[in-house]
């Protein structure tokens, strides 16, 4: 597991203008994790200036500053939405998932901070130095370098605090066999193999951009090669003559599982009969004929065959479980205040 939660530091405006590629950090937890505000640009922040300096919240005493919550704000919907472009229905969400980020965040390093977790200052020395060697040659670094080391390192050690805090809470006893087989049996769905189909298909490629009368044609000479093999024609010949797929393969596509083919032909596959040749289908390359060679059902795994994978997967619901617990505990008791509604609340932070 990674020692660093899944984000990077959040280093301000000015750091923003002069490193846009400032590379994140490892991680595991980015429900803790501070947003990587260096993918933000300011011209797209779509911030007020007098707002940097306000409480945007106190949370347990406390102070979250409104540049804080800008800076997620803003990289959030750079991230998720095409362009910066944040539909109306969805601002609110967004408000309260970088609302409930910070208060997580700080109520995660007031947790570390009681358990009386050290940083780990090798790594944080390491990773400056790796900064330090990107950027030797930049004079926008150069120059500002002691105005954000201060800061840069401060964020690395919160991330450093609440990635140990994740370690260990995770660090549980190991499930007794019966647990493990007791996992098995109660989520049959985690271990047993989806239905299987081999299938083997004589495909006349179409350019989907080509008119009519081309798709027309095709369809007629998939219905003539239809028509021979209903009448006895080789289906493996057919295709190693006609077909612009698996022609190497005389047309056999292998085993395929649910999900692997379009919905349209899922349905279609649903009802053929095994080893029967179906009508030509149209599909997005061009006309098909499908021929069902095998359907294997859904079957269920033996424990002994999946006892490691089911351990695996008990282990990692049991260290979910309680890193989820742990945040929700700490949240539900803490005293937070919102002081008023930021600037990005009332200008979307998007650039229209």
């Amino acid at each position: 597991m990674s020692k660093y939660p899944q984000a990077c530091c959040r280093l301000g405006l000015a750091l923003l203008a002069i490193l846009p590629a400032l590379p994140m950090v490892h991680a595991q937890a980015a429900v803790t994790a501070q947003p990587h505000a260096a993918e933000a640009r300011p011209a797209e922040a779509a911030v007020r200036k007098d707002a940097h300096d306000r409480v945007f919240a106190i949370i347990n005493g406390r102070a979250v500053p409104t540049a804080d919550y800008e800076s997620a704000f803003t990289t959030l919907v750079r991230q998720r939405f095409y362009h910066g472009q944040i539909p109306e229905s969805e601002l609110a969400g967004v408000r309260d998932e970088i609302k409930h980020k910070l208060v997580q965040r700080i109520v995660l390093l007031e947790e570390a901070e009681r358990r009386k977790i050290a940083a780990d200052e090798t790594l944080i020395e390491e990773t400056l130095a790796g900064y330090e060697k990107r950027y030797t040659n930049s004079p926008q670094w150069q120059q500002n370098r002691e105005q954000l080391l201060p800061e840069l390192r401060r964020q690395l050690a919160e991330q450093s605090l609440i990635a140990q805090l994740d370690k260990q809470v995770r660090d549980l006893p190991a499930p007794t066999e019966d647990e493990v087989r007791a996992h098995y049996d109660s989520h049959p769905e985690l271990f047993t193999e989806p239905e299987k189909l081999r299938m083997s298909v004589i495909l006349l490629a179409v350019d989907p951009s080509s008119p009519a009368t081309a798709w027309q044609a095709t369809r007629e000479e998939a219905k003539a090669i239809y028509g021979r093999l209903v009448n006895g024609a080789d289906f493996e010949e057919a295709a190693r003559l006609h077909s612009s797929v698996y022609a190497e393969k005389s047309g056999d596509m292998g085993y395929l599982h649910r999900g692997m083919l379009p919905e349209l032909i899922q349905k279609k596959v649903d009802q053929f009969e095994v080893g029967k040749v179906n009508e030509p289908l149209d599909t997005l390359e061009g006309v098909a004929i499908f021929r069902l060679a095998e359907r294997l059902a859904a079957n269920k795994r033996d424990f002994v065959d999946v006892a490691v994978r089911a351990r695996e997967l008990l282990i990692r619901e049991r260290q979910d479980a309680a890193w989820k617990s742990l945040i929700e505990r700490l949240v539900a008791k803490a005293d937070v205040r919102f002081m008023y509604t930021a600037s990005s609340d009332r200008h979307e932070a998007t650039q229209k």
